[in-house]
């Protein structure tokens, strides 16, 4: 046992005393020591109840024979940061977690992990440190939180975002909002659209460290324990048989979680977390593969924000198993990938039955014939800009316009709130980059506002930002080079021509190379917008978007 090098022989006796210190007895001690990486606090609805999941994990862990030791990681919530400062901390975060995790394991001699997060940067965060640590691991999620009612129609966090809009439009009243403030978000989980946390969840299984359930069991469910404490018995199979990551996470393994992500429409955020996970893994994801995949594996959910159905109609009918199902049967999986339960996808897919052939589409009668996200290249975005496709309405799919140009979220919004933006404009904030932002801050206010106002089947927005997984509309992030470092989008002006052609995946800036040229001569960098503290030290290494936002080697 790796925890034996703190605990066994004369010479640790001290360590032994220290573990005594805490109440642990030699019987806890002689047995393997697993790390458990909680991310429960009270600032994060996803995460509130995370010590329950703990408790069923710990229960399943002794029950296997194991001894559970837990500790604490951060975590931002992404809702309650957006707009503000807040927010340039939310993807920065994600390194500092998988940093902290690698310290706790490597420091204390852990023998295996249980990984427990559930909101947007922190299941990345964990997935990043299972990669790199390579001790046994498993992955259980805290759940979706269940959809909220208004007046007789399912809500969630982004009908709060787009109402605020709708409020500036006039088509809701202040009275009407407050109503949907009260209810939208009804208890503990993850916000219960195809968002972030939940796209992350979901593809948790499919790269194979995660059991059946853990994107779509609702964390308000007993089910929800009961999975937990499996995973706490299934952790100890794990270590026995010396079963790790990297035998998991194989770069086929990435390909399905990719196909997957693109039946599902999952959030743009999986083109920056896939790639920081595989670069942990030691693997290497070019954008291009996005396409390449998107254009062979149709889109066969319609999920919110995209779509009217919630997480928890897609656990009702079948969960990802009945996803990996459905895409079994056209040949669109690598089917022998390991996983944490102990059977290939193949198998998860050969037990799945689809309950509801409409929240889960055969790919003959898919949604869209394309996946959910595409990546768009041109002189605007020369490393690439990824889009949620699935989310676009379809007069959207091209377009052209007059840039409109802000230097911040802020100064967007103020614009758009203030009516003045035009049917056609196309809204591009820059600076927001990983490096320029610094911390690619994630925005839901703009888009929320375009569409509470009406305008998302007229406006475009462009970002070297990215944009929430609540997001849709023609909404496209990710640009890159970012302006921080000298990309196209810093040499946008007012009223330049934006070309957006979504299926032949171009983005182009209407504008000469010698004009461009002329600009680039001129321009000079912005200073960054935060200067000091981790911030600082974030911006100096972190890289591109197109890269997934890692750090420089």
């Amino acid at each position: 046992m790796i925890s034996d090098r703190a605990k066994k022989g004369i010479e640790r006796a001290p360590h032994r005393s220290l573990f005594k210190a805490m109440g642990y007895t030699d019987e806890e001690l002689a047995r393997p020591l697993i790390g458990i990486a909680n991310a429960a606090n009270t600032i994060i609805p996803g995460h509130i109840h995370l010590d329950k999941i703990s408790e069923a994990v710990q229960a399943g862990i002794r029950m296997a024979g194991g001894t559970p030791i837990e500790f604490g990681t951060i975590g931002v919530c992404d809702g309650i940061a957006m707009g503000h400062e807040g927010m340039h901390y939310s993807l920065a975060s994600r390194e500092l977690i998988a940093d902290s995790i690698e310290i706790m394991a490597k420091a204390h001699a852990l023998d295996a992990l249980v990984l427990i997060p559930n909101c947007d940067k922190i299941v990345p965060g964990m997935l990043m440190a299972a990669a790199r640590l390579d001790l046994p691991a498993i992955v259980i999620s805290g759940g979706p939180m269940l959809p909220g009612s208004y007046r007789g129609q399912a809500t969630d966090l982004n009908t709060l975002f787009e109402g605020v809009g709708a409020v500036s439009a006039g088509t809701l009243s202040c009275e009407e909002l407050a109503e949907l403030e009260d209810t939208a978000c009804p208890g503990c989980g993850s916000c219960s659209g195809m968002f972030t946390a939940n796209s992350m969840n979901c593809l948790s299984e499919v790269l194979g460290l995660a059991l059946p359930g853990n994107g779509t069991v609702p964390a308000a469910y007993a089910a929800r324990i009961r999975l937990a404490k499996k995973a706490g018995m299934r952790i100890m199979e794990l270590w026995r048989e010396q079963i790790r990551p990297s035998q998991i996470l194989t770069e086929k393994a990435f390909i399905n979680a990719l196909t997957v992500d693109m039946a599902l429409g999952c959030s743009t955020n999986t083109a920056l977390h896939l790639p920081a996970i595989a670069h942990a893994a030691g693997i290497k994801i070019d954008l291009n593969l996005i396409n390449e995949i998107s254009k062979k594996t149709p889109h066969i959910c319609s999920l919110r924000p995209g779509g009217e159905y919630h997480i928890i109609d897609l656990d009702q009918a079948g969960g990802i198993p009945a996803v990996l199902g459905e895409l079994a049967k056209a040949n669109l999986l690598n089917l022998e990938e390991k996983t944490v339960s102990g059977l290939t996808i193949g198998q998860i897919a050969a037990e799945s039955r689809n309950l509801n052939p409409e929240v889960i589409r055969s790919v003959e009668n898919a949604y869209h014939p394309e996946g959910g996200l595409a990546v768009l290249w041109g002189n605007l975005a020369p490393d690439g800009a990824i889009v949620k496709q699935s989310a676009v309405a379809e007069e959207m799919l091209t377009h052209k316009g007059p840039a409109r140009v802000f230097e911040s979220e802020e100064a967007a919004v103020e614009a758009i709130l203030g009516h003045k933006i035009n049917k056609g404009d196309v809204i591009v904030i820059r600076n927001e980059g990983p490096k320029g932002g610094p911390g690619m801050r994630e925005m839901l206010q703009p888009t929320s506002a375009v569409v509470g106002m009406g305008l998302d089947k007229d406006v475009a927005l462009i970002t070297d930002g990215r944009f929430s997984g609540a997001t849709r509309g023609a909404a496209i992030g990710h640009v890159s080079p970012e302006a921080a470092r000298g990309g196209p989008i810093a040499l946008v002006q007012e009223g330049d021509l934006i070309e957006i052609d979504i299926p032949n995946k171009k983005l182009e800036l209407l504008v000469s190379d010698e004009e461009l040229a002329r600009r680039r001569e001129a321009y000079k960098p912005k200073e960054p917008k935060i200067k000091t503290g981790y911030l600082a030290r974030y911006a100096k290494l972190v890289t591109s978007a197109n890269t997934g936002g890692v750090f420089e080697e």
